[in-house]
């Protein structure tokens, strides 16, 4: 299919009402948005101070190199810097890493339902998305392997899954990394990893010796709160990182994002407060819906998937008229869902 033909046949992202659109359609004064997985306790002051103190030098371009913030996030996680690649949230990687591997004939491997912009970007790139139904809400990975062919270039792993919350087991994970070919990437997108249980969770970003083909993406947007800002970064091997870098843009990370992740990094208070909260509220609000008989998706997240008793559209029009912005399954075609923050 001819570029142009491609871009056609796309459609643009659909953002969900925001909350000054649903104060006014239903003429309401309080409104509670669920549906983008966003921190409601917010974000650090420290990362506040940072940006207040930084707005005197908005005439300069920002460090191209995230220099500061590099060292910090390689510390933290224990990586080496030139294994870090910075861009504008995981959104900007995913399409780095779209235009840094594929091409028309290409095809790439992704659950269904899975985060939606590997699709959109893969098409873009006009290659194929190969689509794999998730099995009790996870990654089917026996089959994903099975679907490898002579012309696959990416295989998408989100763990834990948007919109089902749920994660790959630890060992599960480092054994399918392991037969995966090496000149097939993996995309490992850990937009949530932070809420996970601690015993859950795995460390490949720590083990790219053994696993070089692996691409480990992580964002500020969520348990840091600063989704308002737009940064996040991928971790790779050094070979992967310049590739990467060679593509993006010059200053694809403003120094606003850079200054607020960098301290952002070092308030181990206010991450560990909003991940204690999370994780009692989630448990709280998983007991109710025992309690009622719902089905859900256990999640190791900010957001729980839940099979409602009526369809997610219907549910999604009860709650905007009392002022709850969730997101109905519908639109990641699970009809009798509904997506929210478990707050």
């Amino acid at each position: 299919m001819e570029k142009q033909k491609i871009i056609d046949s796309l459609k643009p992202y659909k953002q969900g009402m925001q909350i000054n659109e649903v104060k006014q359609k239903y003429n309401l004064d309080n409104i509670v948005k669920l549906a983008s997985n966003e921190n409601p306790y917010g974000f650090s002051s420290l990362a506040k101070d940072a940006i207040v103190s930084s707005i005197n030098d908005m005439e300069l371009y920002p460090d191209g190199y995230a220099g500061a913030l590099r060292s910090a996030v390689a510390e933290k996680i224990g990586v080496h810097e030139n294994q870090l690649v910075f861009g504008s949230g995981s959104d900007d990687l995913i399409g780095l890493i779209c235009r840094t591997y594929l091409y028309p004939g290409a095809n790439t491997i992704m659950a269904a339902p899975t985060f939606g912009q590997y699709r959109q970007n893969v098409l873009v790139e006009g290659a194929k998305p190969k689509e794999i139904p998730l099995a009790g809400g996870s990654h089917d990975l026996k089959k994903m392997e099975q679907v490898i062919d002579e012309n696959t270039e990416i295989i998408w792993l989100c763990s834990p899954n948007n919109p089902t919350g749920c994660a790959i087991e630890k060992q599960t994970l480092y054994d399918f990394l392991a037969t995966i070919p090496s000149n097939i990437t993996i995309v490992l997108d850990e937009a949530y990893y932070e809420f996970m249980d601690e015993e859950d969770k795995p460390h490949v970003e720590q083990k790219l010796g053994s696993f070089s083909n692996v691409i480990v993406l992580r964002t500020f947007s969520k348990a840091y709160g600063l989704a308002g800002l737009r940064i996040g970064y991928a971790v790779c091997s050094k070979e992967n990182s310049n590739k990467l870098n060679a593509v993006r843009a010059a200053f694809n990370t403003s120094a606003l994002a850079q200054r607020a992740a960098l301290a952002a990094l070092k308030d181990d208070a206010f991450l560990q407060a909003t991940i204690k909260s999370n994780q009692s509220v989630r448990d709280s609000f998983q007991d109710f819906l025992d309690q009622l008989g719902w089905r859900y998706e256990r999640s190791q997240t900010n957001f729980l998937l839940v099979h409602t008793p009526t369809s997610g559209d219907e549910l999604f029009e009860y709650l905007l008229r009392k002022g709850f912005i969730v997101r109905s399954g519908g639109s990641v075609g699970l009809p009798q869902y509904s997506k929210n923050n478990d707050w």
